[in-house]
């Protein structure tokens, strides 16, 4: 019979572990990509730079990054100038709420961005929209004439963005009726955040970025 012969390393090791050998340590975790198979980032203390982090972890309930987050932060720089322009849009201006979550939920109809939707549904919800306005907002074309649903306002801002996100040219009659039930800074507002999520959906699109 052929002795197998042990190196003395690892016979050391055996017979300090009782005679069994060490077992190997767990592989790391695989990192989750998104659809398109870029990677999120984790959702640790290795995300990213912790001046960077830390901001956009404030803006999110418990402080748990979203996916889109983890998505922007393969790029710190540029998820930091995302963090506070969108940071502004939500919380600095002074455009109607409920406007501009009807007009992102719009955008996310328009360019089938449902993460979009489904990050933005319960924020119109409390802004003031409702379900039914919600069923309506799926078909955004047939929406720009419901006046059961919308009234001027809102129909003027659908308007605005649907003319933006399909032909990003603004016919004046469009403008004139936003401006006739908005003032010339939640004009520029409402522009500016239709404009900027517009970014959003072509962003998360493009990437893959699911639902939590």
């Amino acid at each position: 019979m052929t002795r197998t012969h042990l190196p003395l390393t690892l016979l050391a090791g055996m017979l300090l572990a009782g005679g069994a050998v060490a077992a190997e340590p767990p592989a790391a975790a695989p990192r989750k990509v998104s659809l398109s198979g870029i990677p999120y980032q984790p959702d640790d203390a290795t995300a990213g730079p912790p001046e960077i982090v830390a901001p956009i972890r404030a803006r999110r309930a418990g402080g748990k990054l979203l996916n889109l987050d983890r998505m922007l932060l393969n790029s710190p720089a540029f998820a930091q100038g995302w963090n506070t322009m969108f940071g502004t849009i939500r919380n600095k201006l002074s455009v109607p709420p409920k406007l501009r979550e009807l007009a992102i939920m719009s955008i996310g109809a328009i360019n089938r961005a449902e993460y979009e939707w489904g990050q933005h549904e319960p924020e119109f919800l409390k802004a003031g929209g409702t379900k039914a306005q919600l069923a309506a907002l799926r078909d955004p074309a047939a929406a720009l004439a419901d006046a059961v649903h919308f009234d001027e306002a809102e129909r003027a801002t659908l308007a605005l963005t649907h003319e933006m996100s399909t032909k990003v040219a603004v016919s004046e009659g469009t403008l004139r009726r936003v401006r006739a039930v908005l003032p010339d800074a939640q004009v520029v507002e409402l522009i500016g955040t239709i404009a900027g999520y517009n970014m959003v959906s072509r962003f998360v699109v493009a990437t893959g970025v699911e639902m939590e």
